[in-house]
């Protein structure tokens, strides 16, 4: 069963970048409907939420830009257009102003999600979007050459719906949160389409090492405080890692996924370096390793000593098999460069973003598809990705109001798609 309806511009999915694509299209004075396959919109933001919802960065642009690594020239542009300072000033008028933590992250002062969507959500009823929901996007319509490609969406009783409209904007994300509602369903459709994907990986994730049991037994979910954590030589990030019963994760895990996959793609296998004392010296920490008492255990040894835990001496024995090196020198070389074999990822599923997805080559500035035109996309659909710490929901953000901005100007029949 098929009916059909004619729209003015349609985003499809309810995330940030939807719904903020939804705002500039909807302030431009179009008519917009939102649909979302879930039974409501912003799933994604609110579960964002539940760690204080960590909006951007305060951190200079040039050290931000490289936190999308080679995406970084395609999404200069977004930051540009809509960057950390807009997205403050644009959280304030909605009245929930932000702050900066000791970490440079930027928060709501609520430290909360739920105030800032509803706000949100009025001022969107306020501009007289609309919202379809239990609404799944299936695939495309035929139309003529040139035109706009009509949208068809299943609504849960097998009901089929074919839109008609000026502008469409996508913003469904990755396949990191199926329960939200980013499932990747759309790869194929896209894929059908002629539209280059690159395939949807896992980012901002944990990874799996074979830890003896008695070492995951005992340190499963102990924090590994403020280590440095490398590979490939590449440059030490720190931060604390969470010890789990498969693996690790955390930030400075995050923060050299791409490069951890890079070596996983590579061979398989991925070895990890550790320094559980960063701001010490192989050579100091030797020096104070050198003043042991007689009487002392290993582990008080170390403790007095350097200060290292009962979870650091634990990874120091994992990685020794079990017998630690009785010289100072080579205790304090391995203290600084825990080697710790990475076998893999965990799944996609489990991951807190997505690395992958439709290819720059396949957008113009404004983010339109150039193969479909009055086509855009938006967020994590696109292939960029970067770490936790306010980039995401920055690109997002940023992302959805350039292709509002495009849409609107593909509606205005400009290529301008902003000042």
């Amino acid at each position: 069963m098929a009916r059909s309806f004619v729209g003015r511009a349609v985003v499809v999915g309810g995330g940030p970048a939807g719904l903020m694509a939804a705002e500039v299209l909807a302030a431009g004075g179009t008519e917009v409907t939102v649909f979302e396959h879930m039974p409501s919109v912003g799933r994604k933001l609110l579960l964002a939420g539940r760690g204080g919802l960590n909006l951007t960065h305060s951190e200079p642009v040039d050290a931000f830009l490289t936190r999308y690594g080679a995406s970084a020239p395609r999404v200069a542009p977004l930051l540009d257009a809509f960057g950390p300072d807009a997205l403050r000033a644009w959280a304030a008028g909605l009245g929930e102003p932000t702050f900066v933590g000791s970490s440079g992250r930027v928060f709501p002062e609520s430290f909360r999600a739920t105030p800032l969507l509803r706000a949100w959500l009025r001022r969107l009823a306020d501009l007289g979007v609309r919202f379809e929901l239990r609404q799944r996007w299936v695939g495309w319509g035929a139309c003529d050459e040139g035109d706009v490609r009509p949208l068809r969406f299943s609504s849960a009783d097998g009901t089929v719906t074919e839109v008609a409209v000026d502008a469409a904007v996508f913003a469904l994300g990755g396949a990191s949160w199926p329960r939200v509602g980013s499932d990747g369903g759309w790869v194929a459709p896209f894929t059908d389409a002629g539209v280059a994907v690159s395939a949807l990986r896992p980012a901002n994730v944990g990874v799996r090492v074979a830890w003896s049991d008695a070492f995951a037994q005992r340190f499963e979910g102990v924090p590994l405080k403020y280590v440095g954590v490398s590979v490939a030589g590449g440059r030490p990030v720190r931060g604390d890692a969470m010890v789990t019963r498969t693996g690790l994760e955390g930030g400075p895990i995050y923060a050299i996924g791409a490069a951890i996959r890079a070596e996983l793609d590579a061979s398989g296998r991925c070895e990890l370096t550790v320094d559980l004392r960063p701001d010490l010296t192989a050579a100091q920490l030797a020096r104070r390793l050198r003043n042991r008492r007689p009487k002392d255990s290993v582990s008080n040894w170390l403790r007095r000593s350097i200060g290292l835990d009962p979870v650091g001496v634990g990874l120091v024995r994992e990685a020794a098999g079990g017998e630690l090196p009785a010289n100072p020198d080579e205790l304090a070389a391995l203290i600084t460069a825990v080697p710790v074999t990475i076998e893999g990822l965990m799944p996609i599923d489990r991951a807190i973003s997505t690395a992958g997805g439709v290819e720059w080559s396949e957008l113009d500035d404004t983010l339109m598809m150039r193969r479909l035109p009055g086509t855009f996309v938006a967020g994590e659909m696109i292939d960029w990705e970067a770490p936790t710490g306010g980039y995401l929901l920055q690109a997002s953000f940023a992302s959805g109001a350039v292709a509002g901005r495009g849409a609107l100007a593909w509606l205005a029949g400009t290529d301008q798609a902003w000042p």
